[in-house]
């Protein structure tokens, strides 16, 4: 019976309908079939989204809208450019740095390809830069916002498996500066074959003024950091601060916000957490009848069926995951398949904290692999060029991604380091 479930969810993918509502639908046409009392679904539905942890996300939304709007993106993008632009293709340098910053506020890819791309694709044109270039740096830079915390998919992680939050930003750091410095290295290289734009030299004076402007915005990062690791303050606490710091900020520092503005961002961020949430409740029902007929013990028999040995094991998820990523959004594929996963992981004695960096790693790399990569077409509708001349332009960036994920799968330091540093 399982196969209604596949075939449901598919059709709907290919009807283009939205993944939660697609989830909904499969997981109604099995339930009916099979002839299970429908009141399993709002029971079901409940308990996937009653978890405490969960309440973070709308804040951490709200605050990263608030933030973004509030100015900081400008702030961060003058702050790279007085650091980097006078390096040879120094706007491409400032694309990928201002996302590794931003990616501290917002966590997620999609946001940082729209928020940062509808400014640096349309200023990267005009300074001479290919606009599939421009596109693929967008796209590519964008990919660190998932991993470097706070990040929405190491909360969604944290919800299904019972880990620290704390422990889960703290692993994404490294792989995040990692990814953040080969994919400059790799923009750096090709603006010098191309022969790019460089700008002067900024200052020590204007690159001090610009830090004290960007301090601000960039010391919320820290506040949540610091107050959930060193258990000042939980996840969902941490995300009320956050806004209210946003609000702060955005109101009497960089005065952008307004009552009429913010009322509009609070009903977007209700509208993305509201959305989220029912992909939350659809993929718990999900997961339920999944579990009803025993498929995650099936995939860890035929996975461990395959090979017993770690690396071997660690690289087929990798490709599955790959694969998934490339057609599924990032957090509605952790929720189907990470619980399954992290059990064959665990098996073949992978830290749990490990496997889920390594998890989130792959499936936002899958947001920039074409043919149906969502960050790839945000950048490309940004840049009005289309979707193949920017997958062709990205595939350098691509590499990257999958050499920084060979990195981190195959040594855990690079995960583990920190949250055993700071966290017993």
């Amino acid at each position: 019976m399982i196969w209604i479930l596949v075939v449901v969810f598919i059709l709907g993918l290919i009807l283009r309908f939205p993944i939660a509502f697609a989830l909904g639908l499969a997981c109604l046409s099995y339930l009916v079939i099979k002839g299970v009392p429908l009141i399993i679904v709002p029971m079901k539905m409940y308990s996937g989204i009653d978890v405490f942890v969960l309440l973070s996300v709308p804040g951490f939304i709200l605050a990263g809208n608030l933030m973004n709007q509030g100015g900081l993106t400008e702030k961060i993008i003058k702050f790279c450019n007085h650091l980097l632009g006078h390096i040879r293709g120094g706007l491409s340098l400032v694309n990928i740095g201002a996302s590794m910053l931003f990616a501290g506020i917002s966590g997620t890819a999609i946001s940082d390809t729209a928020s940062m791309g509808s400014i640096m694709i349309p200023a990267m044109k005009k300074q001479g830069y290919d606009t599939d270039f421009s596109c693929a740096v967008t796209a590519a830079s964008s990919t660190i916002g998932p991993i470097i915390p706070p990040s929405v998919p190491m909360i969604i992680a944290a919800t299904l498996s019972g880990l620290s939050v704390g422990k889960l930003f703290l692993a994404g750091a490294l792989p995040g500066l990692l990814l953040g410095v080969g994919l400059m290295f790799t923009a750096y290289f090709i603006s010098k074959r191309k022969k790019y734009p460089k700008h002067k030299r900024s200052s020590l004076r204007d690159v001090a003024r610009s830090f004290v402007d960007t301090f601000w915005s960039l010391l919320m990062t820290f506040i949540i950091l610091y107050g959930i690791v060193g258990g000042i303050f939980t996840p969902t606490e941490a995300s009320i601060i956050a806004v209210v710091y946003a609000m702060i900020i955005g109101k009497f520092v960089y005065k952008k916000l307004n009552l009429k503005n913010t009322q509009v961002i609070i009903l977007d961020s209700m509208k993305t957490s509201a959305s989220l949430m029912v992909l939350v409740g659809f993929a718990n029902l999900f997961g339920y009848i999944l579990i009803t007929e025993q498929i995650p013990q099936e995939i860890s028999k035929e996975i461990l069926g395959f090979s017993d040995n770690k690396y071997v094991v660690l690289l087929l998820i990798n490709l599955l995951l790959i694969v998934v990523g490339t057609f599924m959004e990032t957090i509605a594929a952790l929720l189907i398949l990470f619980p399954i996963l992290l059990k064959v992981a665990v098996a073949v004695d992978v830290d749990p904290i490990h496997f889920a960096v390594i998890a989130v790693l792959n499936l936002i790399i899958g947001l920039t692999t074409p043919p149906v990569g969502v960050c790839l077409f945000v950048a490309s509708s940004i840049g009005k060029i289309s979707i193949g001349a920017v997958s062709k332009a990205g595939l350098p960036f691509l590499l990257v991604s999958f050499l920084v994920l060979i990195l981190v799968t195959l040594f855990p330091w690079f995960s583990l380091a920190l949250p055993n540093l700071f966290i017993d």
